[in-house]
């Protein structure tokens, strides 16, 4: 009877020692994130908004915490690549990925793609909006958007618009455009926001919509007629928006960061507190201004709220401009 006893004490015993064990490990993962390198997929090429939104986070990330936060780019498919490849890596804490709010709001809408924007990923911080503009070259002999939209009833055929790649809201961009405004161009879908750039830049396309445009326009490369955003931009105080003009053109950018589901929710909580702290820097508001962007602290609560939000308001204007990327 009292080896019974003795053996039911060891089993409680043990059975305890194995509860606090597993209650200890996330608690310790928690403590321990990351003890090896991370990986940050970015979903477009180097050089365009995504991945000038992520690199400054990525950098100081890896000074935080004390481990390298690598960038990977996947580019293809209007971003959609990226996104899948970030999917289906190991929910372990070491991979997430980031994308423009196009890839998981229009593009799953205009065409069928290999994940579920609610379902196979897993929201961890709101970091950055962005601001667009409609940029001309200046070849085209006008400089405000009353003159573009006569121009280019004068020269059918002659406007071409490029984007970062179909899908994207540059892309949206230049159809709303195309409808609202009466412009008659001709849509360019490019690998991403960077290649666009270039042949802006060269004078191969005419209309531009890319945040990365910024620079050149101040570097007088470029005439901003408009700004795609929730606000005028500071130093253009006197350029519309282009809601302002045309009222039904109501598009904003912001970008995400997502984890593979399965991820820890410690290592979530965690990377989205430093996330906000970064974001909260003022050099780091700072250098983003100069690139069209605009860093948010914003909690994976929020990116959720963004990502519901916008999918059923691009939705509709999917259908509207009855926009199929097939």
């Amino acid at each position: 009877m009292i080896f019974a006893r003795r053996i039911a004490a060891l089993a409680a015993a043990v059975i305890l020692a194995i509860g606090i064990l597993v209650l200890a490990g996330p608690i310790h993962a928690q403590d321990t994130w990351p003890t090896k390198p991370v990986r940050i997929i970015v979903n477009f090429a180097p050089g365009g908004s995504s991945d000038n939104a992520t690199r400054p986070f990525a950098d100081r990330l890896s000074r935080a915490l004390g481990q390298q936060f690598v960038i990977e780019n996947k580019a293809g498919a209007s971003g959609t690549i990226g996104v899948e490849a970030g999917t289906k890596a190991a929910p372990d804490g070491y991979t997430f990925f980031v994308t423009g709010s196009p890839v998981i709001t229009v593009v799953p809408q205009a065409r069928k793609v290999a994940f579920d924007p609610f379902k196979d990923m897993v929201p961890v911080s709101y970091y950055a909006d962005y601001t667009m503009v409609v940029a001309l070259h200046p070849s085209v002999p006008a400089t405000n958007m009353a003159e573009l939209v006569a121009y280019a009833q004068k020269n059918p055929g002659k406007l071409n618009c490029g984007s970062a790649g179909l899908g994207t809201l540059t892309h949206v961009v230049c159809e709303s455009l195309k409808r609202s405004a009466g412009i008659d161009a001709l849509h360019v879908p490019y690998r991403g926001g960077a290649d666009a750039l270039n042949d802006f830049l060269a004078g191969i396309t005419q209309i531009h919509s890319e945040p990365n445009v910024l620079p050149h326009i101040k570097a007088g490369k470029a005439r901003m007629l408009a700004v795609v955003d929730r606000v005028r931009h500071p130093d253009y105080p006197d350029v519309p928006m282009l809601h302002e003009l045309y009222p039904d053109i109501d598009i904003v950018g912001w970008f995400g960061m997502f984890a593979p589901v399965g991820t820890p929710p410690a290592i979530i909580k965690r990377m989205s507190a430093e996330m906000a702290k970064i974001a909260a820097l003022p050099e780091v508001r700072t250098q983003f201004l100069a690139l069209a962007l605009r860093p948010n602290g914003g909690t994976p609560e929020d990116l959720a709220a963004n990502l519901r939000k916008d999918f059923d308001r691009y939705g509709k204007l999917v259908r509207e401009l009855d926009l199929k990327l097939d």
